[in-house]
C-alpha cells in the first residue's frame, strides 16, 4: 500500500514590519500549514495574507496557537492555569477562524506552538485544557501532536490525532525532544535532515541521540521555516520523499490511508 505523508510547516509568523521566513516560498511546498494567531507571532494583516495564500494553493490551514509570550517568540514556560490555556487557545482559534471564514474556507487542524506544544506531551492538565478548546470550537479539528498526553486525551474524546515527525530536532530514547537549551538540538545538516526524514516516514524509525532506533508514527512531517536553510531544505526533503514513492496528501487523506491500513491488518 502507498505511503502517504502530510508536509506541515509553521507560517505567518511575521509581525508588523518585522518579517520572519519565506512564506510564500514555503507554500509552494507544503500541503498544510500552521498559522500564528497573534500570541507568540502573527498579526491581523499577516494572518490573513497567509490564510489567502493557502486558499490560493488548496493548502490546509491550522491554527498556531501558543503562549502569550510576543517577546520569548512563544519558547518561554509561563506559569498559567488549565482555564488559562484553555481560554488562551480558544481565543486564537477564534481569531483565525475569522480570516479563515472571510476568504471562504475552514480550519483543518491545530497544533499547539513552542513551549506550550512541548508541555502538552506531559501535563495532563495542560493537554485537557486544549482538547477542552478543541472539542468546544469545532471537534472536527485534526490535532496535531506528539505521542504523550495530548495526542492520548484527543483520541480518548474521539479527536482525530496526527502524529508530527519533527525532523530538525534531536530525539531522546524515549521519543522526546531533546531540549532547544543543550547542544546538538536541532539539526541543521541539509543531507542529514533528508535522510532522518525518509528514514522516518518509510521506515517507522529514527536514531535518537544514543544511537537507539525508536519507532515513530508520522502522518505529517514539520518543516521549520524560521531559518535562512529553510525553503532549500524543505524542496530537498519534498523531492527525496517523491523520490522514495511516498504521496504528498493533504492530512484528510493521510488519516483516511492509515486507517484503512490499521483496518486491514485487523484479522476478521
Amino acid at each position: 500500500m502507498t505511503t502517504k505523508i502530510d508536509l506541515v510547516a509553521d507560517l505567518g509568523e511575521s509581525f508588523g514590519a518585522w518579517t520572519m521566513g519565506e512564506d510564500d516560498a514555503l507554500l509552494d511546498v507544503v500541503t498544510s500549514a500552521n498559522i500564528a494567531c497573534g500570541f507568540h507571532a502573527g498579526d491581523p494583516r499577516t494572518m490573513d495574507a497567509t490564510v489567502r495564500g493557502c486558499v490560493a494553493r488548496g493548502i490546509g490551514i491550522g491554527a498556531h496557537p501558543s503562549f502569550p509570550d510576543l517577546a520569548g517568540f512563544g519558547r518561554r514556560a509561563m506559569d498559567l492555569t488549565a482555564d488559562e490555556v484553555r481560554t488562551d487557545v480558544l481565543y486564537q482559534l477564534g481569531a483565525l477562524h475569522a480570516f479563515a471564514t472571510s476568504r471562504g474556507t475552514t480550519l483543518s487542524h491545530i497544533a499547539p506552538h513552542g513551549r506550550l506544544g512541548n508541555l502538552v506531551a506531559t501535563r495532563p492538565d495542560y493537554a485537557r485544557a486544549v482538547v477542552d478548546a478543541v472539542e468546544a470550537f469545532d471537534p472536527r479539528l485534526i490535532v496535531l501532536a506528539q505521542d504523550g498526553e495530548l495526542a492520548d486525551q484527543a483520541r480518548d474524546r474521539g479527536i482525530r490525532v496526527a502524529i508530527v515527525a519533527i525532523v530538525d530536532r534531536a530525539y531522546r530514547s524515549d521519543g522526546t525532544l531533546v531540549p532547544r537549551s543543550e547542544p546538538g538540538a536541532v539539526i541543521h545538516d541539509r543531507d542529514t535532515l533528508v535522510t532522518r526524514t525518509v528514514q522516518m516516514v518509510a521506515e517507522g524509525v529514527v536514531e535518537a541521540v544514543d544511537g537507539t532506533r525508536i519507532p515513530i508514527q508520522a502522518d505529517t512531517v514539520l518543516l521549520h521555516g524560521d531559518n535562512s536553510d529553510a525553503v532549500r531544505n524543505a524542496r530537498a526533503i519534498r523531492e527525496a520523499l517523491i523520490g522514495a514513492g511516498v504521496v504528498l496528501a493533504p492530512l484528510t487523506e493521510v488519516l483516511a490511508a492509515r486507517a484503512e491500513r490499521e483496518s486491514a491488518s485487523c484479522p476478521g
